[in-house]
């Protein structure tokens, strides 16, 4: 039997376990990158391993996401980070450079490498056959350490892609097609997988728009195989001699199948609240629009700007509304201004931001109150733009720009003919020949020691697992529970990142802002939560901060896979109840595992039965590997890692 693209660089990776889907493996890590809310931590945990030298073949700490600066806080971090790359050996991207997705894209994703990084969008550069995949900063940390990286076998999903796509349809409305068919819980446990004869027909930015929001599917990771458009693309950014061809074999056996025949395409859009939240975009036209943002790492590189550079010529952004572009990169801003195009752009009423993540979690550009905002971005959960009560579309370029002239939501075929507009299509510069100039190697680097200003703290540590777990049902939750609602990630938190203790105190406040003070007021305590809890960003402080307050357990229905991920490594023990016990548990509830769970976890018990206020009781489920059980009785992965590298036994390489 012949393997897939996903199973042929997952073997030529492996170093533990066997590719049975849902069975653990550890794979050997290529590259890595960290951003600037999730790398403060990631560098400290480093720094706490006791390790001396990143041991992958490359990492990349970028600072993209709160490049504004508003405190020194801000300031300090990006200082800090510029430290640790200097000082143990990563790339360094400055603030204003662009979105890390992006930048390594254009600099550094390679067919064939495997990349993890401490955000959930990573697998982006699976539109160029690479294997990447979003994790927790503690993993990073071991990984570039040279450790390896643990993860369920995935199950490996064929999407046959047919036809072309035609007139308005875009590489947005393949992925936003997907989520209509899927759900946000479509892809958890999968890795998806493009083949067919459509595929030759999508560029390298194009297949990067849907493998940038396979991640809002739940998937580990999405890939392309690499064929004529990835040298293409590689020779544009004078990278050619990193090609390798690679596709699956003939023979290959999926999981499953789906088809998406590229010519049937239509507008699609993602109305509020969710990414899954799809119609098509004649079934929402007449909403009156106030903001519209091109950008992201979605949608925000320069073949994704033009179309708006294109639809604009001649006209003008309708008076009551404002268009804001943030381009993904800062090559990509650069490429248009020596065009020509940013002075035409600006001509027709639209505003530039810095090349950033920004509006995309809430820090500028927030919407007004009671007002429509369409974006090229992935997420539109509830409140993640700034404002509570947002309503925040989620459409491509194209459909954003017909928004931006019409004044309202507006199919583009409609307003093609109304305008007399083509469409604009796809296309690539010559060369994506930017500056390199905010892109700082190793090898000159200026720092040499870490610098660390006075909101920047230590790692906390949790106890190892004792016999008992329980407490407090301290807050009771519905379903797709966010990271974002977990810890907002808006400019007013955001600077805290590095400081735990005070990250703490806005824990769940997008629920309930009493959480903090009752939870660390309770002698520990637990969480409850309905399906897909933790979905959203890879942010370990999800885990972490919940930990620091005394969280000893969550209990949910179902738990998004980085999440789950990072409850384990900071102690907190992930255990799955039914439907009909959610419903059952209140708010208040006194809830007390009467096994003993550290012997429990240690021995490989997979049900637990729990006590609630000694009234009833019920059973719950750990899915947990011999590994994730060690780390949990270790009180969490940087505790288990040292435990190990003081033993002899695997642990991150020192040298």
């Amino acid at each position: 039997m012949g393997q897939t693209l996903t199973e042929k660089i997952l073997d030529d990776h492996l170093v533990e376990g066997d590719l049975t889907p849902g069975e653990e493996i550890g794979i050997e890590i290529d590259q890595t990158l960290t951003q600037d809310t999730t790398g403060t931590m990631v560098w400290l945990q480093f720094e706490a391993l006791g390790l001396e030298d990143v041991q992958t073949e490359l990492a990349a700490q970028y600072c993209d996401h709160q490049t504004y600066q508003f405190d020194f806080k801000n300031t300090d971090d990006h200082r800090f980070l510029r430290s640790a790359a200097g000082t143990f050996g990563a790339h360094f991207s400055r603030p204003g450079n662009g979105i890390c997705h992006n930048v390594h894209k254009e600099n550094f994703a390679a067919p064939g490498k495997t990349l993890l990084g401490s955000d959930s969008h990573t697998p982006t550069p699976g539109g160029l056959g690479q294997l990447a995949i979003g994790a927790g900063g503690l993993d990073i940390a071991v990984a570039m350490g040279g450790g390896a990286y643990y993860v369920e076998m995935p199950e490996v999903v064929n999407v046959r892609l047919e036809g072309e796509l035609e007139g308005w349809a875009s590489a947005k409305d393949v992925i936003l097609e997907m989520l209509r068919r899927l759900s946000v819980k479509g892809g958890v446990g999968k890795v998806f997988e493009y083949t067919g004869p459509g595929v030759e027909s999508l560029t390298v930015p194009e297949r990067t728009t849907i493998t940038n929001m396979g991640t809002e599917l739940g998937a580990t990771s999405s890939i392309f195989p690499t064929d004529d458009q990835t040298e293409d693309y590689l020779e544009r950014v004078g990278r050619a001699d990193e090609f390798v061809e690679l596709g699956p074999d003939e023979d290959a056996e999926y999981a499953d199948e789906i088809t998406i025949d590229l010519s049937e395409l239509e507008p699609l859009i993602a109305t509020p609240s969710m990414p899954d939240n799809v119609v098509p975009v004649r079934e929402v036209e007449g909403e009156r629009v106030e903001q519209v943002m091109i950008g992201s790492c979605t949608n925000g590189s320069y073949e994704d700007i033009l179309p708006a550079v294109k639809m604009l010529k001649g006209n003008e952004v309708a008076k009551h509304t404002e268009m804001i572009i943030a381009p993904a990169s800062k090559q990509s801003a650069e490429i248009l201004a020596r065009q020509g195009h940013v002075a035409e752009l600006m001509a027709a009423g639209v505003n530039f931001s810095e090349a950033t993540c920004g509006a995309c979690i809430g820090i500028g550009h927030v919407p007004a109150s009671d007002s429509v905002s369409l974006r090229t971005f992935n997420r539109n959960f509830e409140g993640r733009s700034g404002i509570e009560d947002d309503n925040v579309f989620l459409c491509s370029p194209e459909v954003a720009t017909a928004a931006a002239i019409a004044g309202e939501i507006v199919d583009p075929r409609d307003l093609a003919e109304e305008y007399d507009l083509e469409a604009p299509g796809i296309e690539l510069p010559e060369k994506y020949d930017g500056s390199k100039a905010d892109l700082i190697s190793p090898d000159e680097a200026i720092d040499d020691e870490l610098i660390k200003g006075p909101n920047i703290g230590d790692v906390p540590l949790k106890d190892p697992l004792g016999d008992t777990v329980g407490g407090e049902t301290i807050l009771k939750m519905d379903d797709n529970i966010t990271t974002d609602h977990i810890i907002p990630a808006t400019a007013d938190i955001l600077k805290y990142r590095s400081n735990i203790e005070k990250l703490s105190e806005f824990t769940l406040s997008r629920v309930d802002d009493t959480f903090a003070e009752r939870a660390k007021a309770a002698p520990g305590g637990v969480l409850v939560a309905g399906e897909n809890y933790g979905q959203g960003s890879s942010r370990e402080h999800a885990a972490l901060c919940p930990m620091y307050l005394g969280i000893e357990a969550v209990f949910a229905q179902s738990f998004a896979r980085i999440h789950k991920a990072n409850l384990f490594n900071f102690g907190i023990v992930p255990l799955a109840i039914d439907e009909e016990t959610y419903a059952k548990i209140d708010q208040g509830d006194d809830i007390e595992i009467v096994d003993n769970i550290g012997e429990g976890v240690r021995s490989g018990a997979d049900e637990f039965t729990v006590s609630v206020n000694g009234e009833w009781e019920f059973t719950a489920e750990l899915d947990a590997s011999e590994r994730e059980r060690d780390i949990l009785a270790a009180g969490g992965k940087l505790s288990w890692t040292k435990q190990q590298a003081e033993s002899g036994g695997a642990a991150p390489a020192d040298d």
